[in-house]
């Protein structure tokens, strides 16, 4: 049978119970193989139990020596009750001085007393029990978050000033840098809003009119990884030029916030619509488009959808590793092209001579080097347009399949 002997107010201070007769301590910790929570317990002392009920900062330091215990048992481990009992007298009944000491000796976990208002500097000069006189029963999760963050930024040799700090605020992303940014002027001071506004501003007047479309090729909300990287080092080389005192933390996380609102535009918008784009309608009326893996899906003109959206919207659901190569065909006109997203290429086929007599029809097959996805893109939407005559501004064309793969090595060695 358990009984609760002590608890506190916040659930996560270990409680002690009373089990079989025994004191024990008692502390959730950890997570097992399943994700549930794990709970540990070990046997302390009438005396133990003494301090736990009249000294918080007592009770609090033998919880972070007590963790690293925890940790190290793992998902299905035992914790070690001789290790965890002889932490008992020397955290609980020691002298200060001495408490300070065995903390400069043994691991412990120093969020759990941040996070409870253990004084930081104090802490860091290893003056444990003079840090503790100001903590309190309610913990404090993002305080300790912000400490963890500080001393990640502290081993890159990162110093943030004041504006850094304020702008990591506003996008969301001082505790966590792959945090999705977003803006949040509300967690700035105000005394510091106008000038992080100003750098906003800077980011972007210097990426007004750049987009960054989707890439079908990587799955259906991915979006272009190039044009990403454009708009980024855009953005960054303004900033720095504008603002130069800032640090590199803060700048990265400007073009971070510039980058994601694009790329959610694309995401969030219609399909682009490459024949609009390229200016005229499409001369193709019916359209068939597979895959690599045999799957077929058919367009005709008339429908509530250009050839061009269809398709992309095709390999959007279609595109995987096994599965990077996909053709747009015109059985009518014989001809057609294949896209070979794994290699940066494209083969535009026409029909020379058809079939008669069961003889097989003739094909002439010519290759090209693809820069990107807008490549890509302009590809389709001509061939859309115009069929394969309308490729021949787009090359340079290779019907030689040995002088194609040497054009291929030479960009690979770029």
């Amino acid at each position: 049978m358990t009984d609760i002997v002590f608890t506190r107010r916040s659930g996560w201070i270990p409680n002690v119970i009373r089990e079989d007769g025994g004191l024990k301590l008692m502390l959730g910790a950890g997570a097992d193989a399943n994700h549930e929570p794990r709970t540990f317990t070990f046997p302390i002392g009438e005396a133990h139990l003494a301090v736990i009920q009249e000294d918080l900062a007592r009770h609090l330091l033998l919880w972070s020596a007590v963790l690293p215990l925890c940790d190290a048992a793992g998902t299905r481990g035992r914790l070690d009750e001789n290790a965890a009992v002889a932490l008992l007298d020397p955290v609980l009944l020691s002298a200060p001085a001495d408490v300070d000491a065995l903390f400069r000796r043994i691991p412990w976990d120093r969020g759990r007393l941040i996070a409870h208002g253990a004084d930081i500097d104090l802490l860091e000069q290893g003056q444990v029990c003079a840090a503790l006189r100001t903590v309190t029963e309610t913990s404090d999760g993002k305080r300790a978050q912000e400490y963890r963050a500080n001393r990640r930024r502290a081993e890159r040799g990162t110093v943030l000033g004041p504006l850094d700090a304020a702008i990591l605020r506003y996008t969301g992303q001082y505790l966590h840098g792959a945090t999705v940014p977003r803006r949040t002027p509300d967690a700035v001071a105000p005394a510091l809003l106008a000038e992080v506004l100003r750098v906003i501003t800077t980011a972007e007047q210097a990426c007004a009119g750049m987009r960054i479309g989707r890439d079908p090729r990587r799955g259906k909300r991915a979006t272009d990884k190039r044009a990403w990287n454009r708009m980024a080092t855009t953005v960054e080389a303004a900033v720095r030029r504008a603002h130069p005192e800032l640090a590199d933390d803060a700048v990265r996380t400007v073009s971070f916030l510039m980058c994601s609102e694009a790329a959610d535009r694309s995401r969030n918008a219609p399909v682009e619509d490459d024949e609009q784009a390229a200016g005229g309608s499409a001369r193709k009326t019916a359209l068939s488009f597979t895959d690599d893996k045999g799957v077929e899906k058919k367009w005709r003109e008339g429908g509530p959808r250009t050839a061009t959206a269809e398709f992309w919207e095709f390999v959007g659901d279609r595109s995987a590793a096994d599965n990077e190569v996909f053709t747009i065909e015109d059985e009518e006109m014989g001809e057609g092209i294949q896209l070979h997203f794994y290699a940066d290429s494209i083969a535009r086929v026409t029909t020379v001579r058809e079939g008669s007599g069961g003889s097989d029809p003739e094909y002439r097959v010519e290759y090209s080097l693809v820069d990107g996805i807008d490549g890509y893109r302009k590809l389709v939407g001509a061939f859309v347009l115009g069929g394969c005559a309308e490729l021949d501004g787009y090359g340079p064309w290779m019907a030689d399949v040995a002088e194609f793969e040497r054009a291929r090595r030479r960009r690979r060695a770029e």
